[in-house]
């Protein structure tokens, strides 16, 4: 009774603003674009930037638009 929580249950996960999942959101992107991206949540904010130097800051307001900006990076010429 009482203490310790499970991980994955509602109360032992992270929810941004959005009511995301920030823990498992950061996992998928990062399972998608970490070979290329540094990916983070902090302050409320999606961000990444390019492991090579390349370009700037991405930024998104949930992990679907900050996954829109990577991919639209990524293609960019």
């Amino acid at each position: 009774m009482g203490g310790a929580t499970a991980p994955g249950t509602a109360a032992a996960t992270r929810h941004g603003v959005s009511g995301v999942d920030t823990d498992r959101a950061a996992e998928a992107l990062r399972l998608a674009w970490g070979t290329a991206y540094d990916i983070g949540f902090a302050d409320g904010a999606w961000h990444a930037c390019r492991l090579d130097g390349n370009g700037t800051l991405i930024t998104g307001a949930t992990p679907d638009v900050l996954n829109a900006a990577i991919r639209a990076d990524w293609t960019a010429p």
